[in-house]
């Protein structure tokens, strides 16, 4: 599961050219939301926080780096609400810039 989640995220990177911007699903059903890669990298994250601290580490690189692509591959959205609909913290990748924004 993991491991298919971390190649649909670099699939996503190695989309051509300088700039991406996000896809919102199809539809929002949960076997959609994949289209999404803010809801693709939802989940690795929440895979690596219930690992132990030497093994978050050990295998937090792979995160890092695609991280830090998307980051300077996609563009901060101004608009983007900070919180979710109950008021939960969004995690900074479902504040970037979507295709329709």
């Amino acid at each position: 599961m993991l491991g298919d989640l971390l190649r649909r995220y670099r699939a996503f990177l190695r989309s051509p050219g300088s700039r991406l911007r996000m896809t919102c699903a199809v539809r929002p059903a949960p076997s959609c939301a994949i289209d999404d890669v803010a809801a693709v990298r939802d989940e690795p994250a929440g895979a690596y926080r219930a690992l132990p601290p030497a093994a978050r580490r050990a295998r937090g690189r792979v995160p890092r780096r695609l991280d830090a692509e998307f980051r300077g591959r996609t563009a901060p959205d101004p608009d983007a609400p900070p919180t979710d609909r109950v008021g939960a913290p969004r995690a900074w990748w479902h504040r970037r810039r979507y295709e329709d924004a």
